[in-house]
């Protein structure tokens, strides 16, 4: 009788577990949406960075992209170069966006926060999740301004509503990964300054090893064989694809950039719980 109502026991508590984390994961889209949405909330606050986020593609655009148009030094074919650099320009905005926001995570890490929300019944990677696609939403302000401007420097980038949203997605995508790579690294340097000083070390070559500024078939061998690797490539040939109706491997490019979401947030979500030690 007594190991008939142990096994009882243990069949109820199992079914308690079960259930339990039936309930967790039902409430887990719930939980990413709370820790995205917090970002709409801290823009309406502080809107100067609107306008400080702003002024890198405008200078990119102004000052790089109607220096080199004029002198022809990049062969684009039959795209005016401008209209080429735009797309590139939005996905390296959104990347510099993205790319330190690891550092969230060790700000919430130092405020305390982050030892109350790891022992919560919500999965780390909801979190992650919910963070990675925040860095998207600020990131979209970047597509907003460069749209803005091609209509005043007269690129001719589309007006489709439905490829603009294309492009929103393509932007929240990329954003979300490299977001990830950050808070991935945080949960390996552990300190603000060192992830600081690894963003910096990497924005630029990931930038430079694309084809944001210039098409992959003027590039040297070694360097298009890191192109090819670049989730940023693939990006930036997204929004070709959809604001230039360029010819693009669409198909491709969302499948790699969904694939890099889902490898980034396992990988931060596994290193995240290194910063509450």
């Amino acid at each position: 009788m007594r190991s008939g109502g142990l096994a009882g026991q243990l069949a109820g508590s199992a079914d308690q577990t079960v259930g339990n984390s039936a309930e967790v994961w039902r409430r887990f889209p719930s939980r990413v949406a709370t820790f995205c949405l917090v970002e709409p909330q801290k823009l309406r606050h502080d809107r100067t960075e609107l306008l400080t986020r702003a002024v890198q593609p405008v200078l990119w655009l102004v000052v790089f992209g109607e220096t080199f148009s004029h002198i022809h030094a990049i062969p684009t074919g039959n795209v005016p170069y401008l209209d080429f650099l735009a797309p590139g320009i939005i996905a390296q905005s959104g990347m510099f966006i993205a790319i330190f926001y690891g550092i969230q995570i060790i700000w919430v890490r130092d405020a305390g926060v982050l030892t109350k929300l790891l022992v919560t019944p919500t999965p780390r990677s909801a979190l992650i999740l919910g963070k990675s696609f925040a860095a998207g939403i600020r990131a979209l302000s970047q597509v907003v301004v460069v749209l803005i401007l091609s209509a005043i420097l007269g690129v001719g980038l589309t007006s489709n509503p439905v490829d603009i949203l294309g492009a929103f997605v393509i932007v929240i995508l990329g954003s979300a990964f490299f977001s990830c790579l950050s808070m991935t690294v945080a949960g390996v340097v552990l300190k603000r300054d060192r992830l600081m000083g690894i963003g910096q070390m990497i924005t630029m070559p990931l930038f430079f090893a694309s084809n944001a500024l210039y098409p992959v078939s003027i590039m040297p061998g070694w360097l298009r064989a890191l192109s090819t690797v670049n989730p940023l490539s693939y990006e930036v040939d997204a929004l070709r694809g959809v604001l230039l109706h360029s010819k693009a491997d669409l198909g491709l490019d969302y499948l790699v950039l969904l694939a890099t979401v889902v490898v980034g947030v396992g990988a931060a979500s596994a290193l995240v719980g290194r910063l509450d030690r």
